[in-house]
């Protein structure tokens, strides 16, 4: 079988191997596993290729390099207008060749892919909307036409469209999804973390062991890490022993130090940039909390992975967070104010029976999702 796939994800070159985002190519390795040649339509970068990136394993690969474009500033759109054509030629090009077009949205080239793929009509396809699929959510214009096209069973004929959580009145050909990272083998018991045995330093002179927090993530505006560290500097002042660890890489890494330096918060608080996944599953095993509250999200990688590592997320409302977290009996789904998130970190502390709860009922959900099972769902759209 000869596979497409249509992505805005940059990829690097090292010795005839294509390296991109470590849990994107992951995914696509399961779904090379199942065919016979590989073609890629993606921008190629020439920067350093950094921790996060894994290269892939499929031997018959070909990375056809496209120009990745937006319309932000007139000289973007007028780059992007010059671009285009010559895109989407290349898009019919790959598309005429593949006996399966995988398409990946939202993203610029989701876009023109969307497009692209209706002259196609009798060829399968799938497309992974890696984004916030909520009908309610407010989202660029482009993710909307891209959403209306492949939901759109005219216009996207004989395509199957994975989605993340679960949502009322859709189109037949929506079906709801998921991401694994971990497999079957990885699976440990976790102890108790202990979370009955700590008191605020203030109310009781004994200073116990660590509460843990983690926030793992893009140092991002979108990703809010700073708002991880004002919930864990007012717990600081509410008398609680704590301890924050900061996993990710990001321009808000400056402001974020800025607030740990002005607020004496070193012995506090690590920010210990991107590292090997390893190094992040050996936090989640150790954390009782993850603190996450993102803007907006598809399928939160971060929070699953918490989950499976009794690691209780204390998360924002957005995406398929309600479907994942059972509406709050799996952990805390919260609004963006400190002053309520440290309340609600709070009433978990001193009611070890609802944390470890809470806890048992994450763990037990996000098991389910192991790679064995991703790569089995993965098997059955590109054999049908």
């Amino acid at each position: 079988m000869k596979f497409a796939i249509i992505t805005h994800v940059e990829h690097k070159l090292r010795n005839n191997e294509f390296f991109a985002y470590e849990p994107y190519v992951r995914e696509m390795n399961l779904w090379g596993k199942y065919v016979d040649e590989v073609r890629i339509v993606a921008p190629i970068s020439k920067g350093k290729i950094s921790t996060i990136e894994i290269p892939y394993e499929h031997q018959c690969i070909k990375l056809i390099n496209i120009k990745a474009f937006n319309i932000l500033t007139v000289k973007d759109s007028i780059k992007a207008i010059i671009s285009i054509p010559k895109t989407c030629f290349l898009l019919y090009k790959t598309m005429k060749w593949a006996d399966h077009i995988h398409l990946r949205c939202p993203g610029n080239i989701g876009l023109l892919g969307c497009f692209v793929q209706m002259i196609f009509p009798s060829k399968p396809k799938t497309v992974k909307y890696a984004g916030n699929w909520d009908p309610k959510s407010n989202q660029p214009f482009s993710y909307k036409i891209q959403k209306w096209i492949v939901s759109n069973t005219y216009l996207a004929k004989n395509t199957k469209v994975l989605v993340y959580g679960e949502w009322p009145n859709q189109s037949k050909n929506i079906s709801p999804f998921f991401t694994a990272s971990y497999s079957e083998s990885e699976k440990e018991v976790i102890n108790k973390k202990g979370l009955s045995k700590f008191y605020r330093i203030k109310s009781n002179e004994v200073k116990v062991n660590l509460i843990k927090f983690l926030f793992v993530g893009t140092l991002s505006k979108g990703k809010q890490p700073l708002l991880a560290v004002e919930i864990v500097h007012q717990l600081k002042l509410n008398g609680y022993p704590i301890h924050l660890d900061i996993y990710g890489e990001g321009v808000e890494r400056t402001k974020i130090k800025n607030y740990i330096k002005k607020n004496s918060l070193e012995n506090e608080i690590n920010i210990h940039g991107n590292v090997d996944k390893e190094v992040v599953k050996k936090a989640y095993q150790q954390a009782h909390f993850l603190l996450f509250i993102s803007n907006s999200e598809g399928w939160p990688k971060v929070v699953a992975e918490a989950m499976f590592w009794a690691c209780l997320p204390v998360t924002s409302n957005v995406s398929c967070i309600p479907f994942m977290l059972d509406n709050g009996n799996r952990g805390a789904i919260v609004n963006v104010n400190v002053k309520k998130i440290v309340s609600i970190v709070e009433e978990y502390i001193q009611n070890n029976e609802k944390y470890e709860k809470h806890v048992i009922n994450a763990l037990d959900w996000s098991r389910q999702f192991t790679m064995e099972k991703f790569e089995k769902e993965i098997y059955k759209l590109i054999i049908s």
